[in-house]
């Protein structure tokens, strides 16, 4: 089992940090969407830094993973039946990397601004990297919530192209995400 990617199949460690943010992510999202209707309480506090701790994590994964891309490029994609779909996946995976970068920074912004430290793994505190402000806050919390949407969606339609490719096209792209 190789640890770097070829020509025609994923290495591990593209395999390994693929699926830890796959996990990551799918975590996320319904924790975040929990906590902003919550009331923040003591009680409640521990909650918010899952969800800080598992953001920052996900935007250290995938800084990692564009390094790690450099050292060792993914395989081409496999051809799809289809020019479109092919261009829709690429989309997908653009916006992915996108919006792991932005969606943990909005949220590290939006916290900052509270005033409230940013602490992770309930040990360390993150300098803060926006001023605070209650301006600052609500459009940090706007344009997180704008951006998790979107990083909802494009799980959405990355689930139904990695479905679509696994049952129906039966290309095996799938098999080569899981087994490399």
């Amino acid at each position: 089992m190789a640890a770097r990617n070829n020509p025609g199949s994923f290495g591990w460690v593209t395999r390994l940090l693929h699926w830890i943010t796959a996990v990551l992510v799918l975590t996320a999202l319904p924790l975040g969407l929990w906590i902003a209707e919550m009331e923040p309480s003591l009680s409640a506090i521990k909650y918010f830094g899952y969800h800080k701790t598992i953001g920052i994590t996900i935007l250290a994964l995938c800084v990692l993973r564009i390094l790690w891309h450099r050292v060792s490029p993914p395989p081409e994609p496999l051809p799809g039946k289809s020019p479109w779909q092919d261009r829709a996946a690429r989309a997908v995976h653009r916006a992915f990397y996108v919006l792991l970068l932005a969606m943990p920074l909005s949220g590290w912004a939006a916290s900052s601004a509270t005033g409230i430290d940013t602490v992770v793994f309930n040990r360390w505190t993150l300098p803060r990297i926006a001023p605070v402000s209650e301006t600052w806050e609500a459009a940090g919390f706007a344009l997180h919530g704008l951006l998790g949407s979107l990083l909802a969606a494009a799980v959405a339609l990355h689930l139904a192209g990695a479905l679509h490719r696994a049952f129906v096209s039966r290309d095996g792209t799938v098999a080569r995400m899981i087994r490399g």
